[in-house]
């Protein structure tokens, strides 16, 4: 099989604008976006270490007026990579509702949600919003290209995952109506969901301890419910890791963002461009 060549850097006397753009911000195949991902990446996560210091007590509220400065700028220079991407993306609508469009734009959005309420009464309202400015650190995964595989992988596993997880799901409803029945009200077993609380504490071997057994019969219960819990924890990263390898052996990648497509796929999921071609 061929190896696959890399993708040249770009002629800039026989591209466009867009055309040199699109290969910046969507690929990285080039140095130049190699380093527009690392610049971004800082950004990125220099605004969500911003929003977390803003929300320490003994920080934020002393230096409002500095965190809000930081991130007026933050927005702006997020805002602008937000309307470069619809501008040069082949197909800006598909963009726009895509899931990294959708990102792109709550990382963005809370922030002139207080230019257009600035009423007082909406003041708490409209910092809950802004809260969602951690969205952007969802941005990160576009640097990380195992990153389709896994989405991937689980696609192709969902079926069999959400089986095992309804079957998981009866199992903790039986095993606290039974606890239920077996211990009672007297011992902090006070409903059937309580019961399933515990159940689902129990299976998952967190057991917080706030409801505990106290009968013979509970405690043999417990012991049953703890093993079970060992055993089933294999058997998602099982499947999982089954529907990974199988993913990946019919991939092929882009060669302008590394995105891994189907093998039949004509067009690249996260570029738009057509695989064939390159748009230079």
């Amino acid at each position: 099989m061929p190896s696959r060549q890399p993708t040249p850097e770009y002629n800039k006397e026989n591209t466009s604008i867009k055309q040199r753009l699109f290969v910046v911000i969507f690929g990285n195949a080039t140095k130049a976006g190699r380093r527009f991902d690392i610049f971004l990446l800082w950004l990125i996560l220099g605004s969500v270490l911003a929003v977390m210091l803003e929300s320490i007590q003994s920080i934020g509220p002393e230096n409002a007026a500095l965190f809000f400065a930081i991130e007026l700028f933050f927005t702006f220079l997020f805002s602008v990579e937000y309307l470069l991407r619809i501008w040069i993306s082949p197909n800006p609508r598909k963009y726009i509702f895509s899931f990294w469009g959708l990102v792109d734009f709550l990382s963005v959005v809370p922030t002139y949600m207080v230019f257009l309420f600035p009423g007082y009464h909406y003041l708490l309202v409209i910092r809950s919003l802004r809260l969602l400015r951690v969205f952007r650190i969802a941005k990160l995964v576009r640097f990380v290209n195992e990153a389709h595989a896994l989405g991937e992988g689980f696609k192709s596993s969902f079926y069999k995952i959400s089986t095992f997880l309804f079957t998981i799901l009866i199992t903790v409803v039986i095993m606290g109506t039974i606890m239920y029945v077996v211990e009672g009200p007297r011992n902090g077993f006070t409903s059937i969901p309580q019961s399933i609380y515990w159940a689902i504490m129990t299976l998952t071997t967190v057991g917080y301890g706030d409801i505990v057994p106290q009968t013979v019969v509970g405690k043999l219960i417990s012991s049953v419910v703890m093993i079970i819990g060992y055993a089933i924890i294999a058997v998602p990263t099982g499947i999982f890791t089954a529907a990974m390898v199988k993913a990946a052996a019919n991939k092929k990648e882009c060669d302008i963002c590394r995105y891994a497509n189907d093998v039949n796929a004509k067009y690249c999921g996260g570029c738009g461009v057509e695989i064939a071609k390159s748009p230079l």
